[in-house]
Order: structure tokens, then C-alpha cells, then sequence
């Protein structure tokens, strides 16, 4: 697995001699300093001696000498919709997780805006001090009605809420199962906790109940996670299956439904209406606030007992202030219209479903795409992933790459972002122009024994 994860695809002899130029070229460092493991000398310890600030140097080095204009961090000047404005010019946007299309919305806005005038921009403490408002609960109590459970709980953040659940409510005499694919909130959620972390092949069920069935009697508690939607490839799991692997396991079943949530299902309820599976044989539902809910933070929904432990419990949620009262009333006014207007999510589905189809017929790889909202278009690497993204920028599409380290190389990629904002035609334009943009990246040789030399030479440079 390793082998595939090179950066830009150089072999590791390559990487790792670029990596010690970097280090013997870091700032404030003579030439001839030597590079000593574990120094505890005086003087003030530098982030550039960190392997992946180097890394991302390579990085920035390599983008340069071909001409690809770094992605991140683009300036967005007013709401971000199915169009975008970057540097005062128009784009199409796919780079956003706006799904049903509420950003912008007045509703929104004017459920917001109350809420600021009723309690203000901050409930100032955690809940259990003194931060509880009723914009909570009616939020919490909105989530769970939707996801067929007894109750929820909201927090501050969608990354932060796996990791302080997952990493409070398992400990070291436990294990936990996972999809290799799995968000990265989920694994350092599972590394916080100490217990043991097992990965299963991609979607394999199979696999799952192997491996959950071989730990599963050498541990305490087990809890078995999934995601509803995958953000990185736009697949969804046999939920059913894994319901009963948990229950033939006695494991603890979570699935995350950031990527779910107003996408799948014909309401747009998730995994569980999509698979036709009754919601409360999954024990802990996952979910974030900033997708199709147009806010921002994290929740989790399930049984009395469970809500009640993790408010008294977690510390991500004791020792954390509330949620800000716009930032609920965003969510809870998005709730209302994601359950009176279905229309929403069909139209996302069909602007996607569209989308999958033209692009799969030009010969693209769109990987296991159900044609959901998420498309990704696998390049194979992240130099033509870079180059793809920047050609694709300059004729008014704005898509965001997908690089190493973030996925393996050669599974570098560019990550469509399909909303029901997007009209019919749109989708059309962006799927011909990408198709004539990829056929001439493809066709565009990269002389990897050069750029290896271009770093070798600034790194040089630099020291």
C-alpha cells in the first residue's frame, strides 16, 4: 500500500533525498549544521523541522515548476452557490457541500437573524453551566424525529463531535471496526480512545464480520463504524448487512451521515430510508450541520441512555460552549424546508445522476459514484489532478483537486460537488468542458526525471 502513496508518484529513494535537502535547507540552519534525533540543546525548536511542513514544500515547488496554480485558499466573494465569484470573475462551483441548495436562502437568513436578536451571537458558557437555550432542544428534538430515534444531541463541530464521542465512549480494552475509508475525523476519534482499531476493505461486509468475529471475543465493548455517503468517492454501504454484523457481534453500529443527510433517500433522511432499514437498529447516528443543514457543527442521534451519557460525559460537549443560537436556528429552519420541499432532493440527484452518465460515456473514472451528489473523476495522479483542476479554473469551473497525501496517488482525483442550485445546462457545460480539458491533460507527458532534478537544484538552492 505504501508504494502508492509516493508523492506525485517519485519513488521513495526519490522522496526520502528530497526530504533531507529540505531538512538541511530549513530556515535560520547553516549548511554544514548536522540534523541530530532527539537534540534537547538550547535554542527555539522550528515547525519547518517537521517532515510534512517539508512535504508541503515539495509540494509548492513542484506546482510551480509546472505551472499549476495552488487550489486552496481562493477568495469567495459573497455567497457561494452554483455560481461563485473568485478575483471579481464568475465560476460555476462545485467545490461546495451546499446539497439542497439553502445558502442564501431568506428563510434561512431570517431564522438566523432572530435567533441573534432573541439570545444574542453567543450562549457564553457550555450547556450543562449555563448555555442551554431552547433553540437546542427544538433542534435536537427536530434530528431525532427525522433519524426515528429517541433523542439527539448537538455539537459545536462535525469533525470535533466523532472524535470527542468516538474517543470518550470506547477505551483500551475495546476494539473498533471501520471501513478503510473512513473520515478522518472517525480514526483519530478511535486513536484518542486507546482501543483497537482495525480497518476492513472498502464497503466489504464480509470482511467486517471476519475481522469483527476474530477481535471480537479478545475485547470489551466493540463498535463497528461506517459512513452513510462517502465524501471522497460518492459510494454507499449495504447497510443492512452491516446492521447484522453488528448485532451478530453484539457491537455497537455507527454510521456518519455528513454526506447523507438531504442526499439519499427520496426525502433526503439518509441511509436508512435509502436502504429501507428501520433507523433504530443503528445504535449511534452521526451527522454534521454544515452540508445540507447550511450551518455549521455536529450531532449525534440515538437512545435516551446514549444522549444522556455523552451530555454528561463527553468532554468535547461538557467543556465546549453551546452552539451559537443563529448557527442552531440555521439548521433547525433548514430541517423544516428539507421536510416540506422533497423537491430539493430530487433535483440534486438528477443534476448529479446527469453528470455521472455524461461523464462515465466520455470514458471518465468515476470510481463507484451511485451519482449522488458527490462525482469524483480519478486521474490517477495528483499532477494531473493539479493540471486538471487549473485548466479546468481557467474556462470558469471551479473544482477542487484531490491530492496525495489525502488519498493515495494514484487514487488522486477531482471531487465534483453536485446541488440542487445547479440548473440541467450547467451540468451539461461543465461535463463537455471537462471532457476536452481531460482528454489534453491526459495527453500531456510529465518528465518525472526532471522535475526530480528541478527539486533536487531549489532545494540546493535554498540551503
Amino acid at each position: 500500500m505504501e508504494s502508492s502513496r509516493n508523492l506525485f508518484g517519485l519513488t521513495a529513494q526519490a522522496k526520502a533525498r528530497l526530504l533531507e535537502k529540505l531538512a538541511a535547507a530549513r530556515p535560520g540552519a547553516a549548511a554544514s549544521e548536522p540534523e541530530v534525533v532527539g537534540d534537547t540543546g538550547g535554542g527555539r525548536l522550528a515547525i519547518t523541522e517537521l517532515d510534512g511542513y517539508r512535504e508541503l514544500r515539495v509540494i509548492a515547488e513542484a506546482g510551480d515548476y509546472l505551472g499549476i496554480a495552488n487550489p486552496f485558499f481562493r477568495m469567495h466573494e459573497g455567497i457561494a452557490g452554483a455560481e461563485t465569484v473568485i478575483g471579481n470573475r464568475t465560476y460555476l462551483n462545485f467545490a461546495s457541500y451546499n446539497y439542497i441548495g439553502l445558502n442564501g436562502d431568506p428563510r434561512i437568513a431570517a431564522a438566523a437573524k432572530a435567533a441573534i436578536d432573541r439570545y444574542g451571537t453567543s450562549v457564553s458558557a457550555s450547556r450543562p453551566v449555563s448555555g442551554e437555550r431552547p433553540i437546542h432542544r427544538e433542534l435536537e428534538a427536530a434530528l431525532a424525529r427525522l433519524h426515528g430515534t429517541e433523542d439527539a444531541v448537538v455539537l459545536v463541530g462535525g469533525h470535533s463531535t466523532n472524535v470527542t464521542v468516538i474517543g470518550h465512549l470506547l477505551g483500551r480494552n475495546d476494539v473498533i471496526v471501520h471501513d478503510s475509508l473512513i473520515h478522518n475525523s472517525i480514526v483519530q476519534g478511535a486513536i484518542l480512545s486507546g482501543a483497537r482499531r482495525v480497518p476492513f476493505p472498502h464497503l466489504d461486509h464480509a470482511a467486517a464480520d471476519r475481522l469483527l468475529g476474530q477481535a471480537r471475543g479478545r475485547h470489551g465493548h466493540a463498535l463497528l463504524v461506517i459512513e452513510g455517503h462517502y465524501s471522497m468517492d460518492g459510494d454507499v454501504p449495504d447497510l443492512a448487512a452491516f446492521v447484522a454484523i453488528a448485532r451478530k457481534h453484539r457491537a455497537w453500529l455507527m454510521v456518519d451521515e455528513a454526506h447523507a443527510l438531504g442526499v439519499l433517500g427520496t426525502r433526503g433522511f439518509g441511509s436508512a430510508e435509502r436502504a429501507g432499514v428501520d433507523p433504530r437498529e443503528v445504535d449511534i447516528w452521526m451527522g454534521t450541520l454544515s452540508k445540507s443543514l447550511v450551518s455549521c457543527g455536529g450531532y449525534i442521534a440515538g437512545s435516551r441512555d446514549l444522549i444522556e451519557y455523552l451530555k454528561h460525559m463527553a468532554p468535547g460537549f461538557v467543556f465546549s460552549v453551546g452552539m451559537a443560537p443563529a448557527a442552531a436556528a440555521t439548521s433547525l429552519a433548514a430541517l423544516d424546508i428539507l421536510e416540506r420541499e422533497p423537491e430539493r432532493v430530487a433535483a440534486v440527484n438528477a443534476r448529479a445522476a446527469l453528470f455521472l452518465r455524461l461523464v462515465r460515456e466520455g470514458g471518465l473514472d468515476v470510481g463507484g459514484s451511485v451519482g449522488a451528489a458527490i462525482v469524483p473523476v480519478i486521474t490517477g495522479s495528483s499532477i494531473r489532478a493539479g493540471r486538471l483542476a487549473h485548466a479546468l479554473f481557467e474556462r470558469g469551473i471551479n473544482v477542487q483537486p484531490i491530492l496525495y497525501p489525502a488519498v493515495p496517488e494514484r487514487a488522486a482525483r477531482l471531487r465534483f460537488f453536485l446541488t440542487a442550485a445547479h440548473s440541467e445546462d450547467q451540468v451539461r457545460q461543465a461535463a463537455a468542458i471537462l471532457l476536452d480539458e481531460h482528454r489534453k491533460v491526459m495527453a500531456e507527458p510529465t518528465d518525472m526525471i526532471a522535475l526530480t532534478r528541478h527539486l533536487g537544484r531549489r532545494m540546493t538552492e535554498a540551503e
